[in-house]
């Protein structure tokens, strides 16, 4: 008996709305992964060859600080998404990637995704599409905490 995660990841929000072919796509790459609490998920430098939609847990990108250790950037909770390195040449991690606590996801495969949007630009348009939304959203969320850590608070307006 074969199993499919195709009613799995059409629940997940990153998929709303997508037609039931394109969630056939993406399902011959995805995989059910779990990772334990305080497991390094994803190296900086390393391959980027795959991302993850989560569906319970949290994942914590980080990047090594100069003073030692490691910087949370950002967190990443049930219905996120983290990755969006595999769909832009060299194809490497940009961050490392912990699970704060047991996470349990889908992995897709991004070769093989890659593979598929090359060959149907229909799909390829639809995944960038979303990516893209992904990768500005991530950018404010980093404009805004750079305004936090360099601006501080407000001052009053004297009148």
């Amino acid at each position: 008996m074969s199993t499919t995660l195709e009613p799995i990841l059409r629940k997940h929000p990153f998929f709303a709305e997508m037609e039931d072919a394109t969630i056939q796509l993406i399902s011959g790459c995805a995989k059910n992964v779990r990772y334990r609490a305080g497991k390094l998920v994803a190296k900086q430098g390393t391959p980027a060859d795959e991302f993850f939609l989560i569906r319970e847990g949290r994942l914590a990108m980080e990047m090594p600080s100069p003073l030692g250790g490691t910087q949370r950037l950002q967190t990443a909770d049930d219905g996120d998404v983290v990755g969006w390195s595999w769909l832009v040449p060299p194809y490497h991690w940009h961050f490392d990637l912990r699970a704060v606590s047991e996470v349990r996801a889908f992995s897709i495969d991004g070769r093989c995704l890659r593979n598929k949007c090359e060959n149907d630009p229909r799909f390829g348009y639809e995944m960038m599409k979303r990516f893209s939304t992904l990768m500005a959203d991530r950018l404010e969320a980093t404009r805004l905490q750079l305004m936090d850590l360099y601006c501080g608070p407000a001052l009053p307006t004297i009148p």
